[in-house]
């Protein structure tokens, strides 16, 4: 197990919600374009100040309050799609913080954690939808996402607070020490859907009490039909009307 070492946030970002396509693909309204903002700002139950969701029932909320995704990620993303349209620096993926020295290794479900005036809960990781598709015009972006594990990750907020770059996480307590966010990834996109163990790591998953009601009831769905759901639309989005 990784011990948490405080970091400091380098970038701390919000955006609008606005029209995003890529050829070929129908066009749908999203804030995943994030630009770093100056100076404190407010962090309530339900997100920060200036930022704002395309599709309120599948993003943002007091579950999603905020979006953290790890700065080191980024070099890999380079190696492996040079082309991107969209330069890898804090943002790319829609997130509302930056750092290095915090991965998917080093965080726990439910670990909770001091930022500035504000406590943060961790309470999932993120599940890639096709505006990532979208947004690095590549219909492979989301499941490359999904599939590589560095996914980032979701705080709900336990105390409002101001917020600003420089602040810095300290970890208050981990209630879920056998469970990096790592492992609950794995978990969620399993690389071998019938790997030995895996209904296992549904189970005790399911009973982590800081995750996410809707994964919990995803790894329960999943115990009681020993299917895992359909992603298609998730990511890769409806399909384009025909041009005429």
């Amino acid at each position: 197990m990784h011990a948490f070492q405080p970091r400091p946030i380098e970038a701390l970002l919000t955006g609008r919600a606005r029209p995003v396509s890529a050829a070929g693909a129908v066009e749908v309204l999203s804030g995943i374009g994030k630009q770093a903002r100056q100076g404190a700002l407010w962090l309530a139950l339900d997100g920060l100040e200036g930022d704002e969701q395309g599709d309120r029932v599948y993003h943002g909320g007091p579950e999603k309050a905020l979006h953290h995704y790890a700065a080191e990620h980024y070099p890999q993303w380079r190696d492996w799609y040079p082309a991107s349209p969209v330069p890898y620096a804090a943002g790319a993926f829609g997130e509302n913080i930056s750092t290095h020295g915090m991965s998917e290794r080093d965080v726990h479900i439910g670990d909770v954690l001091r930022v500035g005036e504000t406590l943060v809960q961790v309470s999932q990781g993120r599940q890639p939808c096709f505006r990532v598709n979208l947004r690095f015009n590549r219909p492979d972006a989301a499941l490359a996402l999904q599939s590589s594990g560095h996914t980032g990750w979701y705080y709900r907020v336990l105390r409002e607070g101001w917020l600003a770059a420089g602040d810095v996480f300290e970890l208050v307590d981990r209630p879920c020490p056998d469970w990096p966010l790592a492992r609950a990834i794995a978990a969620m996109f399993p690389s071998e859907p019938g790997a030995a163990g895996l209904r296992d790591e549904w189970l005790a998953a399911s009973q982590l009490a800081p995750l996410v009601p809707r994964w919990r009831t995803t790894f329960e769905r999943r115990l009681a039909s020993g299917q895992i759901e359909d992603w298609n639309l998730r990511l890769n989005g409806p399909p384009a009307c025909p041009s005429n």
